[in-house]
Order: structure tokens, then sequence, then C-alpha cells
């Protein structure tokens, strides 16, 4: 009988075990998340600041494309929620239009897209 119950207080243990481990896997994957969204929202406000400010150097503007580009990548690699990622497709599919304007000559391209995206992706990744 006592074996039993030494049973059951070792399964009870690994079940208890498990559920924290997994509901810690899921904290360090929202902090991950949280501060990711932090720097993307860091990056764009460095992109809206080149942009007011592009007539003086659009290389600005290029860096801040690039530092959201990297953020992204990391925000994408600790994922699997379908509207973080579809927020981040928008994220993207607005870097790269606006990086394309640039391209192109536009010193004052529409960085709307971006911004929207990147609200989204604060409202997701709050906890």
């Amino acid at each position: 009988m006592a074996s039993r119950r030494h049973q059951r207080l070792a399964l009870a243990t690994a079940v208890l075990t498990l559920t924290t481990a997994v509901g810690c896997a899921g904290l360090d994957k929202a902090l991950d998340c949280v501060r990711t969204a932090d720097a993307i929202a860091t990056s764009v406000g460095n992109l809206q600041q080149a942009v007011s400010s592009a007539s003086e150097d659009i290389t600005q503007a290029s860096e801040a494309l690039d530092d959201i580009d990297r953020e992204l990548k990391k925000l994408d690699d600790t994922t699997d929620n379908a509207d973080l990622s579809k927020a981040v497709d928008d994220l993207q599919a607005g870097v790269t239009s606006v990086r394309e304007s640039i391209e192109k000559g536009d010193a004052t391209p529409d960085i709307t897209p971006v911004t929207n995206a990147a609200t989204e992706i604060g409202k997701v990744c709050t906890p």
C-alpha cells in the first residue's frame, strides 16, 4: 500500500514538474516576444525619425530597416502563434516596400504599413 502511495506521489511530482517546465518555456517565449516587440518599436521610431529628416541622410532609414529585419528574424524564430506570424509577415512586407521606395529615390516613403504592423506585433506580444 505504501508503495502505491509512493508511485502516485512520484507520478504527481513528475506531472507537476512537466507542467512547470512547459509553463516556464511559454513564459520565456512571451518574454522574448515582448523584448523583440520593444526592439522593433525602437527601430520603427528610428525609421520614422529618419524618414522625417530624410533630406539630411537617407542612410539612417536604411539602417533602421536593417534593424527591423534583424529583430523580425529573431521574432520569427521564437513564435508559433498565427496572429504573430501574420503581423511579422505584414511588417516584413512593409519593410520591403519602404526599402524599394528609398532605392527608387523616394526621400519620404509611406511607412504606414510598417507602423501598423509594428503596432499589431506590440498588441500580440503584450502579456
